[in-house]
């Protein structure tokens, strides 16, 4: 039987992709790859603490998210946060992606994405899939918001209680 020889191998190139415009795909921006380290450390701490995680814990860590947010997300924040406890009390807050989000059984049903999160002009308020506001075919799952109105307060407590039920 002859002896096999390992296959030799060129030089290894980096992993860079480009596009079909030629530009070297950057990979995820640093405020991306910041979001996934948060993720990461949530769901370690989770883990740590098991079935015995209390709500004031996932309270105090969204709270303390409110209060590092510059001016304005800081004051919708807190103003989102008081809406969404008031409106579905069964909803759990907690931390998802470094974000302040109000989960049920353990899922996330809606969040708050500051506008400094990933620099962008306007904050987010969104709802994941486990939110109960099915309309048809087609249905909005996030808003923009630049500010709140009494309004905009309403028809947010309203879909959080339809989200929640």
């Amino acid at each position: 039987m002859a002896e096999r020889k390992p296959a030799e191998k060129g030089p290894q190139q980096s992993a860079k992709s480009t596009t079909a415009t030629g530009k070297e795909f950057k990979g995820l921006t640093d405020e991306e790859r910041a979001a996934m380290k948060q993720r990461t450390q949530e769901l370690k701490a989770e883990a740590r603490r098991g079935p015995r995680t209390d709500k004031a814990d996932g309270e105090s860590a969204v709270l303390d998210k409110i209060a590092e947010m510059p001016e304005p997300d800081r004051a919708m924040g807190e103003r989102l946060h008081a809406i969404i406890t008031a409106s579905a009390p069964a909803l759990s807050p907690k931390t998802w992606y470094g974000m302040p989000a109000y989960a049920k059984d353990g899922k996330v049903v809606c969040f708050f994405q500051a506008a400094q999160k990933f620099k962008t002009r306007y904050a987010t308020f969104g709802f994941n899939d486990t939110a109960n506001l099915d309309d048809g075919a087609m249905w909005p799952v996030a808003f923009a918001l630049t500010g709140l109105t009494a309004a905009d307060e309403a028809r947010i407590a309203a879909l959080v209680k339809k989200a929640a039920s």
